[in-house]
């Protein structure tokens, strides 16, 4: 700990916050239920550490319990870990500071900067105008936490900051214990699980506060610092754009009915009061900085300009403005622009058209503040804003449209069938040709606005809605601005027409006006083994396609293509889902290559390992060389979010690593277009992911797996948690297909048998070293990127998994499954760490010191909510009152696993 920056350590966090629990527990609830809580932990502990030869006393003590007691244990442990989140934030807090202190910080903007100035000028411009980071933020429902319970934590987190890193008398300090003991006492008083299911709109709010109240003010301190980072490596350079951020919540339709126009149209307006208001609070601030006497400044002629052609524009307003600023010209412009704000949405003229606008008039004000010696100024307070509205312009986050094909299919074949033209039964050939015809003829052969409102016309409920979308999608660009909507991707695709069907919805609808106009990016999802292998053909008939190619060619011949990883991994199973993923990435970077088009891979990535999750920087430093056209986007969902955005210097780092990242990607691309990789080691992977997947659908396709999956895991509590709007499977059928990926993995976490991370690792490695070597594989772990990255990411869900703990849950289901399915599993794992260890040449699974502390500290306390969780499950008859411990339990595990799904 550096004592000059911090007064506190993360032990003495740990050990005070739960102190405080125990506290809270003899007083709210008894003494008793406090021994009973310090009982199961002390035990757990004794058996962790070697001193007790079972968790026999565990058990007793649980089977012990009344239904009240139950609940208490449950929110005793499930408040634990909150708390315990927090002081593990802010240690990470302490660590960023530290090492930024130091200048010891790794994937920080220097080290960006640094490998910029080893190039010639010419050249790091080039890479920075190539590099578009797009985070995108999507509802998925993993987040367990309910907003009441994160807003007490979060203050609990600024208490917990306060006394760590300011110097406060003895009766300050006593003031923030008594805030924090208070908020605890009222989180223990507030319920932890949520009686109503959350809407689209309370899922779309939850995100933008992240955008609002975190990341819309560190935008502006990371450009800052790059250009100081450029500046001291001897490269100075103005930093383009780098980044902006995205959004699936209240715009994602894929499976969940809730996501209507009307959330979407309700999303777009709050989202542009958010940003305008913070824009007129930001302008506000400046007019108290800006306050320059006009009699003894040169206020240039692009300022005046500027000033008078406000002045023309609102001349009551200007009056006004003089009148109370006389001889204040930039307190006169100031009052102009916030009312040029406030007429946006406005009835009366005079508002800004477009953000580039209202960056022109920041862009005159920083320049004529400079020339008269501001220039601190300006770095401080114009700087920041100016980045803002590149990054967030007048909508905070684009929105992304999202929908499953088949419900496009439907639209379009009921509508065209009005018309007198049977789609369905037109092959995928006529398919495309009939789509790519309607498109290029000047008159249109739908009207989507009209269809939809008319309620003779014989529609189905999707097509309806369908057709409802793009209508309005139509008028949300005409009121937001095509920026503020203009993607639109496309679940499950795997044939040229699901692109197409949605490009001649857009183009009936008036969003696409072919050759000059294309309004959105139609954006393929892959995620089927069909599609991935399939994409040169789905990809190379698109861009071969008249009307596709010139839809490109109006979007910039950008092509945006989505690889969803979760179903790849539900599908194919850990490692073959990797291998497939990257060796795809590969060949769509030569399809896109032969075509002249720049590809922009959109990963749909998931919070855990299993879901394509981990530390972003490195998975970002792993893509394919072929694949790093500079241009990156990537999903951010559900406790990752929190994790990352919370805490303003945790989410700066977090900005911080993915520029340097990505800045470093696309310089070694540059250098080396192709990646060196050995035949012998594609070779290996082939055999490797071939005898995964086999050995993976072997075990899925075994009579009984779901049942036992059923049995052994808590899903069917999972699937009736208020977790999301979005139902937990597609049609309710009870199978691994219909299953989708977040309760499929979220289920094998809480049994802490987490299959979706490592399972058929081990099938595919030894299936290779029947011909190959271990120090082939060696060579490949430590020279390779994707890999290491694919090992490293493993040995992290072996290590997360217990399988003593999974036998629990294994033993709640029918003996016949337990031994057909419990066996096969524990050697998987087994024999998993013996070759990752072996590989690595590690002794543990964990390469990070921190990692290992927090699993040792976290394995104790979670184990007691295991076994109350299997107590329960294990019941034939549970009151109303057990179901509502049994569901803490599963909130108490995933705040202790920092992961659901």
């Amino acid at each position: 700990m550096d004592d000059e920056l911090h007064n506190r350590s993360v032990n003495q966090d740990v050990r005070e916050l739960g102190a405080l629990v125990g506290d809270t527990i003899r007083a709210q609830a008894s003494r008793n239920d406090f021994e009973t809580v310090e009982t199961l932990r002390t035990a757990s502990i004794a058996y962790r550490d070697g001193e007790a030869n079972s968790r026999e006393g565990l058990h007793q003590v649980l089977d012990r319990l009344t239904p009240d007691h139950e609940s208490i244990v449950a929110r005793g442990f499930t408040t634990y870990f909150e708390l315990i989140n927090l002081a593990e934030e802010r240690e990470r807090v302490r660590a960023i500071r530290n090492a930024s202190q130091e200048n010891t910080l790794g994937d920080s903007l220097e080290v960006a900067a640094e490998a910029l100035a080893e190039e010639d000028r010419r050249t790091a411009e080039r890479i920075l105008e190539d590099v578009l980071i797009e985070p995108t933020f999507t509802a998925h429902p993993t987040e367990a936490r309910r907003k009441t319970v994160k807003s007490k934590l979060r203050s609990v987190a600024i208490d917990l900051e306060t006394l760590d890193e300011r110097r406060l008398t003895d009766k300050e300090t006593a003031h923030v214990e008594r805030d924090i003991e208070s908020d605890v006492v009222s989180l223990w008083q507030t319920p932890q699980v949520r009686y109503r299911q959350p809407e689209p709109s309370d899922e779309a709010r939850n995100v933008q506060w992240y955008l609002e109240n975190t990341i819309f003010d560190v935008v502006g301190e990371v450009y800052n610092e790059f250009e100081a980072a450029l500046e001291d490596a001897g490269q100075p350079i103005d930093v383009p754009k780098l980044f902006e951020f995205r959004s699936w919540a209240g715009s994602d339709r894929d499976g969940n009915p809730y996501v209507t126009p009307d959330v979407t149209a309700e999303t777009l307006d709050r989202q542009r009061r958010v940003v305008l208001e913070r824009y007129r609070d930001a302008l506000k601030r400046l007019s108290g900085v800006l306050s320059q006497d006009g009699s003894r400044i040169d206020a240039g002629e692009t300022f005046e300009k500027s000033l008078a052609a406000d002045r023309d524009r609102l001349p009551e307003v200007a009056r006004a403005a003089e009148e109370r600023y006389p001889r204040e010209p930039y307190r006169q412009k100031l009052k102009l622009m916030r009312e040029r704000i406030n007429r946006i949405d406005d009835v009366r003229p005079g508002g800004y058209e477009e953000p580039s606008e209202f960056r022109a008039d920041l862009d005159a004000l920083a320049e004529s503040a400079r020339k008269n010696g501001g220039e601190s100024l300006v770095s401080a307070h114009v700087d920041p804003l100016r980045r803002q509205v590149d990054t967030f312009g007048f909508s905070l986050a684009s929105l992304d449209l999202r929908d499953h094909q088949e419900n496009h299919t439907e639209a379009v074949a009921e509508a065209l069938a009005l018309e007198g033209i049977d789609y369905r039964d037109l092959s995928e050939d006529e398919r495309a040709e009939m789509l790519t015809e309607a498109i290029m003829q000047d008159e249109r052969v739908i009207d989507p606005g009209a269809l939809y409102r008319d309620e003779e016309v014989e529609l189905s409920e999707t097509a309806r809605k369908v057709l409802e979308l793009f209508a309005r999608l139509a008028d949300w660009q005409a009121e937001y601005g095509d920026d503020a909507i203009d993607t639109y991707a496309i679940s499950m695709t795997e044939e040229p027409s699901h692109v197409l069907e949605v490009l001649f919805l857009a183009e009936q609808a008036g969003v696409v006006a072919l050759p000059d106009h294309a309004g959105i990016d139609v954006v393929p999802l892959l995620e089927t083994e069909y599609a991935l292998s399939g994409a040169r053909r789905i990809m190379g008939e698109l861009f071969e396609n008249p009307a596709y190619s010139r839809a490109l060619e109006a979007r910039g011949n950008t092509q945006e293509i989505m690889l969803g990883y979760s179903d790849s991994n539900k599908e194919n199973g850990f490692l073959a889902a990797n291998w497939s993923l990257y060796h795809n990435q590969r060949r769509l970077a030569e399809i896109t290559e032969d075509f002249d088009v720049t590809m922009r891979l959109f990963h749909g990535r998931g919070g855990s390992i299993s879901r394509g999750g981990g530390p972003m920087n490195e998975a970002l430093l792993a893509l394919p060389n072929e694949s790093i056209s500079g241009q990156v986007k990537f999903t951010e969902q559900g406790e990752a979010i929190a994790e990352k955005y919370a805490n303003p210097r945790i989410a700066e780092r977090n900005i911080e690593q993915m520029v340097n990242a990505q800045v470093r990607s696309r310089r070694k691309a540059i250098h080396e277009p192709e990646e060196p990789i050995e035949e012998e080691w594609v070779e290996a992977m082939e055999t490797m992911a071939d005898a995964a997947r086999e050995e993976y659908r072997d075990l899925l396709e075994t009579d009984g797996f779901v049942r036992y999956f059923e049995q052994a895991t808590p899903i069917t509590v999972i699937e009736e948690l208020n977790l999301g709007s979005r139902p937990a499977s597609r049609s309710g059928q009870r199978t691994v297909e219909d299953l989708r990926a977040i309760p499929w993995v979220f289920s094998w976490t809480q049994s802490r048998c987490i299959i979706t991370g490592w399972y058929a690792l081990a099938s595919g490695i030894d299936a290779y070293l029947e011909e190959g070597d271990v120090e082939t594989l060696r060579e490949m772990y430590d020279e390779w990127p994707f890999f290491r990255t694919t090992l490293d990411n493993a040995a992290l869900a072996l290590a997360r998994t217990e399988m003593e703990i999974a036998a629990e849950y294994a033993g709640l289901a029918e003996s016949s499954l337990r031994e057909t399915f419990f066996p096969r599993l524990n050697d998987e794992h087994d024999r998993a760490i013996e070759l990752v260890t072996e590989i690595t040449g590690r002794e543990g699974l964990v390469r990070r010191e921190w990692l290992e502390e927090s699993l040792r500290r976290r394995n104790p306390y979670v184990d007691p909510l295991n076994l109350l969780q299997t107590h329960l499950l294990g019941q034939t008859h549970r009151t109303d009152a057990e179901e509502r411990t049994l569901r803490l339990t599963v909130k108490g595990i995933a705040a202790g696993m920092k992961n659901t799904g």
